[in-house]
């Protein structure tokens, strides 16, 4: 019985240690998480893009669909630029 105790006791023990110990490397990565994000809003804004150009002719239509919609999902493309290089893409 006091081996047993001494076992449980023992595993409280490391596994008390083990979520301070990742409670606290939790705690600090966002807290450099929340700096970096930080840092990037005090920067000055970048300029917007002009019309973000169509992709590349040669594709199929899918093709440049599937590259317009990574560029919006990438942040490249507002919602409303990609609204015209679809409207574009389908009217021709």
């Amino acid at each position: 019985m006091p081996g047993l105790l001494r076992g449980i006791a023992r595993t409280a023990a490391i596994a008390g240690t083990a979520t301070t110990v990742s409670n606290r490397v939790s705690r600090r990565q966002g807290e450099r998480w929340s700096r970096q994000e930080e840092g990037r809003y005090a920067q000055a804004p970048e300029a917007p893009a002009a019309a973000a150009p169509a992709p590349a002719a040669g594709g199929s239509t899918i093709d440049q669909l599937k590259a317009l919609a990574s560029l919006k999902a990438e942040g490249v493309l507002t919602e409303d630029e990609f609204a015209a290089q679809k409207a574009k893409l389908l009217a021709g």
